[in-house]
C-alpha cells in the first residue's frame, strides 16, 4: 500500500494531529516509498461503493464487551474518525463531555477505550497522526520479524526525514546502514497510511460519455450517445388541449406552456447539433491523437474550432465543458483536446499535451537511482527539436504530479 499521509517537513519528523485531509497532505509521505511509474490514474471514470467505515466500526463495537460508559465514549470516538481512519476529535474534548462529579472520568480511561478501537479492523484506525497509525500496524508484526526494529526506528524517530528521502541524514543520525534503511522501508511499504480508505462511504459517480468515436472502415466516425441526448417530443394529447380550452385564460396558459415546451426541445436539438459539429471538428483536427496517442496531439485553441465551425469562442468553451468523448483510448473531456503550443527547432509547433506525454515517457524510462533533472529533460527534449525551458519542464512535471528528481530517487 502506498504511503500517502502527510509528514511534517522537519528533521525530527514531528506530526500534528490530523484535522482534515487535503491533496497536499499526502505528498510528503508519497515520497517515502518512491514514485510509482503509473503517474496518471487512467482515462476511465468509474468508482465503487462499500460499507462505510463508521458502519464497520459500529458493527465491531456492538460485538465487543464494553461498560456502558466506555461504550458511550467509544461511540463518540468513532463519530470523530474521518474517512481515512484518523481521529479528528481531541481526547480532552471527549473527557470534558463525559466527566462529571458523580462519575469522575480520567484521561487514562479515554485513552484505554481509544486503544481498544485502534485494534479494530482496519488496523490503525482511530490514530491521531501518521506515526501512530504506522506504529500501530507495525506492532502487529512479531518483534523477531526481519528488520522490525529498523522499520520502527525509521517511523518513530525519522519519519520527516524519510518523507524527504534524506537517507544520508538518517544514516548519520541513527547509525543505520543503507541496507537497514532499504529493508526497513520495504516493511513500511506493507502498512496502510489510510486505513479507512477500504471503507470509503463516497458514492461512485460514473461519467456517461456524450460522444462516441469509433474507427469504421479506416475512418473515424463521431456519434452522439442517445442515452445522453434522448429525443424529446410534445405529447399530442396535451397539445390538443389548447383547442379544447373552455376559457380564454386557460387557452392562453396552455398555449404559452406549449410554446415553451417546443422552444425547449428546439434548444436541446440545437445544442446537440452544435456538440456533434464541434466534436466532428475536434476529431478531424486531432486524428493523430486517435491514431497514435498523446504524443501526436496537435496544438489547438478554442479560436481554431470557433473559426472552423463559424461560432463564437464562448460557445465552443460552453459546449466542451463537462462534455465527454469515448474512444478506444478511454474517456476524455472535450476540453482535454485543447492545448497551447511550443515552437520546435524546425519552425513548427508542438502541443503542450504532447510535450507532457514525452516528459512522462522520459521519466518512466529513467534510471530510478539516477532520475532525470528538469534541466536534463529540457536538454533531451531539445535533442528532439522541442524548445522547452527548464522552468516550463518543471511546470509540466508538476501538472502530471511527478515529483522532482531528488524525490524520485529510489533507494530500493
Amino acid at each position: 500500500n502506498s504511503l500517502q499521509k502527510s509528514t511534517e517537513n522537519n528533521s525530527d519528523g514531528n506530526l500534528d494531529a490530523v484535522q482534515s485531509t487535503s491533496s497536499n497532505e499526502w505528498d510528503a509521505a508519497n515520497s517515502i516509498i518512491g514514485v510509482k511509474k503509473d503517474f496518471d490514474t487512467g482515462n476511465e471514470y468509474y468508482g465503487g461503493t462499500t460499507e462505510s467505515l463508521k458502519d464497520h466500526l459500529v458493527w465491531q463495537l456492538n460485538l465487543t464487551p464494553f461498560s456502558d460508559l466506555d461504550r458511550t465514549i467509544a461511540t463518540a470516538l468513532i463519530d470523530g474518525i474521518d474517512d481515512d481512519g484518523y481521529l479528528t476529535v481531541a481526547l480532552e474534548d471527549i473527557l470534558e463531555a463525559f466527566h462529571n462529579e458523580e462519575n469522575p472520568l480520567e484521561m487514562d480511561e479515554v485513552e484505554a477505550v481509544l486503544h481498544r478501537i485502534q485494534q479494530f479492523d482496519p488496523l490503525g484506525v482511530g490514530c491521531r497522526d501518521l506515526r501512530e497509525c504506522l506504529l500501530c500496524q507495525l506492532n502487529q508484526y512479531p518483534e523477531d520479524t526481519a528488520y522490525f526494529k529498523q522499520a520502527y526506528t525509521l517511523i518513530d524517530d525519522y519519519l520527516g526525514l524519510l518523507g524527504q528521502k534524506n537517507y544520508r541524514m538518517i544514516m548519520k543520525k541513527s547509525g543505520l546502514s543503507e541496507n537497514d534503511i532499504k529493508h526497513g522501508l520495504k516493511l513500511i511499504q506493507s502498512l496502510n497510511p489510510r486505513p479507512g480508505s477500504e471503507h470509503s462511504s463516497e458514492t461512485a459517480e460514473y461519467v456517461v460519455p456524450d460522444v462516441y468515436v469509433k474507427k469504421i472502415n479506416g475512418r473515424w466516425q463521431v456519434d452522439l450517445n442517445p442515452d445522453a441526448a434522448p429525443r424529446l417530443r410534445v405529447n399530442q394529447r396535451y397539445a390538443s388541449m389548447v383547442q379544447q380550452a373552455t376559457s380564454a385564460a386557460d387557452g392562453k396558459y396552455l398555449k404559452n406552456n406549449l410554446q415553451e415546451a417546443r422552444w425547449f426541445i428546439k434548444s436541446l436539438e440545437s445544442r446537440n447539433e452544435t456538440l456533434l459539429k464541434v466534436s466532428h471538428k475536434i476529431v478531424q483536427e486531432q486524428q493523430g491523437f486517435f491514431e497514435f496517442g498523446e504524443e501526436a496531439m496537435r496544438p489547438m485553441v478554442l479560436s481554431d474550432i470557433a473559426m472552423a465551425v463559424d461560432m463564437h469562442e464562448s460557445t465552443i468553451s460552453r459546449v466542451t465543458t463537462q462534455k465527454y468523448l469515448h474512444c478506444p483510448s478511454g474517456i476524455f473531456e472535450l476540453k482535454y483536446f485543447f492545448s497551447s503550443h511550443v515552437n520546435t527547432s524546425s519552425g513548427g509547433e508542438c502541443s503542450s499535451t504532447a510535450i507532457r506525454a514525452l516528459l512522462k515517457k522520459l521519466v518512466e524510462a529513467e534510471n530510478p537511482q539516477k532520475p532525470l533533472s528538469d534541466s536534463k529533460i529540457s536538454a533531451l527534449l531539445k535533442d528532439q527539436g522541442i524548445m522547452v525551458a527548464r522552468r516550463t519542464v518543471a511546470k509540466y512535471r508538476e501538472s502530471l504530479n511527478i515529483p522532482a528528481s531528488n524525490e524520485r530517487k529510489m533507494l530500493i
